[in-house]
C-alpha cells in the first residue's frame, strides 16, 4: 500500500509541474509584464515597479500629451519667405537654438509631481531652496506612525550628496556623504532626531537647476523639489524725493525737429527739470539744447528699437515714461499718476496710458506648438480689472505711450533688427517676462501729423522689410505663424 501510495503522489507532482510549465509557455507575455518598469524623465530615473502596498506611490510627470502642432486664424506662416534653398539648413539651426533655450530657461526641470494620499512622512513640499556646492539641512523631514520593532528609512537623490551631521557610534547611518542614504533606529524619537540633521549638498554648480529627493519608509514614498539657485544681488534705485529723481522721459527722434522741440516745451510747463533723453538717427542731425537734456546722436536710420535700446541705456532712474517725438504733454497729463500705481503694485513692469482718444491695448494668444514652431496672435481686449485702480486693467500689450520700470524693461530690451516696423513685437518678447496694465485717463496728445517726403520714405517701409521681418520672427520666437 505504501508503495503504491508513494507512486500515485509522484504521478500527481509531475502532472500539476506539467500544468505550471505549459501556462508559462502559452501566455509568457503575461510574466513579461511583470517585469520592472523604469521611467526616464530630464534625466531622473524613477523606478516604477508594482508595489504589493495599500499605499500609492508618488507620480512623476510629464502627464500631458505631446505638444500638437498649433495653427492661426487668418495665418501668416512665419517661414513663407524663406527661399526653399535655405529652409532646411534655417530650421537645423532653429531646432538646435530652442534646444538650447529650453535649457537655459529651466523647461528641463519642469516636472510635475503627483502626492501620494495618507502617508506617514513629513516634508518640504516647495520652498527648499539650496546655494550650489553648499551643505544645507533639509528641514520638515519626520515619521508619523505607530510603534514598530525597527524604523528605517531612507533617501536618495541625483544632483548631490546626503549627510546627517553628529553622527554617533551606535547610530545605524549608510550611505553618509553619497547620493543614496539609509538610516535606521527602534525608536521613532531617535530616528526623527537624525531625520532633523539631514543634510544636502550639490555637487554640481549650477545658478539655477533642480535636483528631486526621493524619500521612503517601508512602502511609503514621497518626492519633493530641491531648488539650487545662485542668490543675485539686489539693483536698488533710490528714488529721491521728487519726481524728478524717479522718472525719466525717452524719446526715439527721426526728422521731425519741429515736432520734438514743441513737446520738450510742453513736458517743460509742468517738469521743468526732469530729464528727457533724445536717442537721434536722423539723416542731417540738428542740435536739440535745453537744461536737463541729454541727446544722443546715432549713424543715420538705425531705426526705432535701436534708439530705444540706446536711449534706455542712459536711464539712472527708477521708471521711464515712454513718449513719441510727436506727442504733446495735456494740462492733463500727470506723471505722477503712473507713479502712485506702480510704487503701490511693486509687481508691475508696464503702465500704459493713451494718447487722444486711442486707448488700443491688447492680448496675445501664444500656442507654443511642436517642433514645427508656436501661433501667436494679437486680438484687442484686457485678461481682468487692476484691484483697487478704478479703468485698469491686466493685458499683455499696449500703446505707445507707457510708464516702464527701468531694470525688468531692460532685461527684455528692444529688438535693434527691427528699424521701421516694430512696437507689438516688444510685447511679444516680453510675453511673460512683463506684468502690463492700461489705465484709463492717463492721457497724452498727438500732434497734427505733418509728412517730409524723406520721413515718409522710412515711415512706410517697402513690402521686403515686412517678410524679412516675418522670417525673423520664425527663426527668433520659434514661431510657425503670426496674426496681427
Amino acid at each position: 500500500m505504501w508503495g503504491l501510495g508513494r507512486s500515485f503522489f509522484i504521478i500527481v507532482l509531475c502532472i500539476d509541474l506539467a500544468f505550471l510549465f505549459s501556462l508559462f509557455y502559452i501566455d509568457i507575455d503575461a510574466w513579461r509584464k511583470t517585469s520592472s518598469k523604469i521611467l526616464r524623465f530630464s534625466g531622473l530615473i524613477f523606478d516604477n515597479t508594482p508595489q504589493t502596498s495599500d499605499f500609492l506611490r508618488p507620480s512623476i510627470g510629464p502627464f500631458y500629451d505631446i505638444p500638437s502642432s498649433c495653427t492661426c486664424r487668418n495665418n501668416q506662416s512665419a517661414s513663407q519667405f524663406v527661399s526653399k534653398d535655405e529652409l532646411e539648413d534655417l530650421q537645423r539651426r532653429r531646432a538646435e537654438e530652442y534646444r538650447q533655450h529650453q535649457i537655459r530657461t529651466g523647461r528641463e526641470n519642469d516636472v510635475l509631481v503627483l502626492a501620494p494620499p495618507n502617508t506617514p512622512l513629513q516634508y518640504p513640499i516647495r520652498g527648499f531652496r539650496v546655494t550650489p556646492m553648499t551643505k544645507t539641512l533639509i528641514p520638515g523631514l519626520s515619521v508619523q506612525t505607530q510603534n514598530r520593532e525597527l524604523y528605517k528609512v531612507s533617501l536618495r537623490v541625483q544632483k548631490g550628496l546626503l549627510s546627517v551631521m553628529d553622527v554617533k557610534e551606535d547610530t545605524i547611518v549608510f550611505g553618509q556623504n553619497e547620493g543614496n542614504l539609509t538610516i535606521s533606529s527602534s525608536s521613532l524619537e531617535h530616528l526623527n532626531e537624525l531625520l532633523s540633521r539631514v543634510t544636502y549638498t550639490s555637487t554640481i554648480f549650477h545658478i539655477k537647476t533642480e535636483d528631486l529627493a526621493y524619500f521612503s519608509f517601508e512602502n511609503h514614498e514621497v518626492i519633493f523639489p530641491i531648488e539650487i539657485r545662485r542668490q543675485s544681488v539686489p539693483y536698488l534705485y533710490d528714488p529721491g524725493k521728487d519726481i524728478n529723481s524717479q522718472v525719466t522721459v525717452l524719446v526715439k527722434a527721426f526728422l521731425r525737429y519741429k515736432e520734438l522741440n514743441a513737446l520738450i516745451q510742453s513736458i517743460r510747463v509742468n517738469y521743468p527739470k526732469i530729464k528727457i533723453i533724445v536717442a537721434d538717427d536722423s539723416l542731417d542731425p540738428e542740435m536739440v539744447v535745453g537744461e536737463n537734456i541729454e541727446h544722443y546722436i546715432m549713424p543715420p536710420a538705425q531705426g526705432w528699437f535701436a534708439g530705444r535700446n540706446l536711449a534706455l541705456s542712459q536711464v539712472t532712474t527708477k521708471y521711464f515714461l515712454w513718449v513719441d517725438d510727436d506727442f504733446v504733454f495735456l494740462n492733463e497729463t500727470r506723471i505722477e499718476r503712473f507713479v502712485e500705481i506702480m510704487e503701490a503694485v511693486p509687481e508691475l513692469d508696464v503702465v500704459g496710458g493713451q494718447v487722444g482718444n486711442n486707448k488700443f491695448a491688447f492680448k496675445l494668444n501664444y500656442k507654443e506648438g511642436n517642433s514645427e514652431g508656436g501661433c501667436i496672435s494679437r486680438v484687442r481686449g484686457f485678461y481682468a480689472p487692476l484691484p483697487g485702480f478704478k479703468g485698469c486693467f491686466f493685458v499683455d500689450g499696449v500703446v505707445n505711450y507707457f510708464m516702464g520700470r527701468t531694470d525688468a524693461v531692460r532685461k527684455v530690451g528692444f529688438d535693434p533688427f527691427l528699424k521701421k516696423v516694430g512696437h507689438s513685437e516688444f510685447f511679444i518678447d516680453g510675453l511673460g517676462e512683463l506684468l502690463v496694465v492700461t489705465c484709463q485717463g492717463l492721457k497724452i496728445g498727438h500732434q497734427k501729423k505733418t509728412y517730409t517726403p524723406d520721413y515718409g520714405k522710412y515711415r512706410h517701409p517697402p513690402k521686403a522689410d515686412s517678410e524679412n521681418k516675418l522670417t525673423h520672427h520664425y527663426f527668433k520666437n520659434h514661431l510657425k505663424c503670426i496674426n496681427y
